[in-house]
């Protein structure tokens, strides 16, 4: 049976960009692969590599487990468990050993972590950020994971993972599955409205360069309406010479699956750039009003959001230290 691996950290509010990327995606497997096991996580623990305040990051890991019910994930259908990162010590432990089986050369060559430090000292770097990538690969080869859906800018940890676990099962035996990741190609990374050259985020700090899944529709219709676009006037997907109006053609292919690129683009074809924005915030707006529905009933039921946590708790921590063990016997731990 094919297991799959994913997380999502609960560091922030997400955005139309977690969604698309990532959350409406775990939607998708769900649906897709009932021969297969799924787990979704909620990484906490890599949320740490940031200082948080505590009872903000407590009270966004169950806003994170809302959402992906409202989105549509199912723990009841049996085939996908939603876990909690931290609810789970096998995480850090094998994090911990599976540092002694990678070199500092492999982390420096991290791009994100270049990316996230450029212009600082490195005196003054957590740890925590630098070894992200480890407690990833620990993340994943705890469950034997086949596939690992990422967006493109996780594809080199992902081949990190692949490294460390190829190492140490030539050093003793064949413990670790070696995981693939499978990117998705059409809206993987969504980008910022105001700047199309930079990832969405919600840690930016012009609020009209991200859409919140919770925004209410006078905000959607405003950041969309205000989003940066190109010379052209023409809705054309070439994100080399159009990336602002490409960006915003993946986000309407992210709200509306049935239509493809090309669709959109005859759909649009003579109209300019006023008429396709003022579809598109429609889209978004109509769409995220439903999925606020849904959240607020799953975020008020306390008791439920409980229990999907001790499900998947439970699940994961019988898989994580069956894991753990056999790696500990290999290499002489008690």
């Amino acid at each position: 049976m094919t297991r799959i691996f994913s997380g999502i950290q609960p560091s922030g509010k997400p955005t139309i960009g977690n969604y698309i990327g990532a959350m409406k995606q775990w939607v998708e497997l769900q649906e897709d692969s009932p021969d297969s096991q799924l787990i979704f996580s909620i990484v906490n623990l890599h949320a740490i590599t940031v200082r948080q305040d505590p009872d903000q990051l407590q009270e966004r890991t169950f806003d994170m487990i809302a959402w992906l019910l409202a989105l549509g994930i199912d723990p009841d259908q049996g085939n996908a468990k939603i876990m909690v990162q931290s609810t789970v010590p096998a995480h850090s432990e094998l994090a911990w050993i599976l540092d002694n089986y990678t070199t500092i050369g492999e982390l420096n060559r991290m791009t994100q972590f270049k990316d996230k430090t450029a212009g600082q000292k490195p005196e003054g770097l957590l740890v925590g950020l630098y070894n992200y990538p480890v407690l990833m690969a620990a993340d994943i080869l705890l469950y034997n994971t086949d596939i690992v859906p990422v967006g493109d800018d996780q594809i080199q940890h992902i081949e990190l993972t692949r490294d460390i676990a190829s190492r140490f099962n030539n050093l003793y035996k064949e413990v670790f599955v070696i995981p693939k990741g499978q990117i998705v190609q059409t809206g993987s990374r969504i980008m910022n409205l105001q700047d199309p050259s930079k990832k969405m985020s919600k840690s930016s700090d012009n609020h009209l360069s991200y859409i919140l899944l919770e925004d209410p529709p006078e905000q959607v219709n405003k950041k969309i309406k205000k989003a940066v676009t190109d010379q052209y006037n023409q809705v054309v997907y070439h994100p080399a010479t159009q990336p602002a109006i490409s960006n915003l053609i993946n986000i309407y292919r992210g709200f509306n699956g049935d239509l493809s690129i090309e669709a959109i683009q005859k759909r649009y074809s003579g109209l300019g750039y006023g008429q396709f924005k003022q579809d598109l915030a429609e889209l978004v707006a109509d769409t995220l009003a439903d999925l606020q529905t849904r959240y607020r009933s799953f975020r008020e039921d306390q008791a439920m959001l409980g229990r999907v946590v001790a499900e998947g708790k439970e699940h994961c921590q019988q898989l994580a230290d069956q894991k753990l063990d056999q790696v500990k016997q290999l290499i002489g731990l008690i």
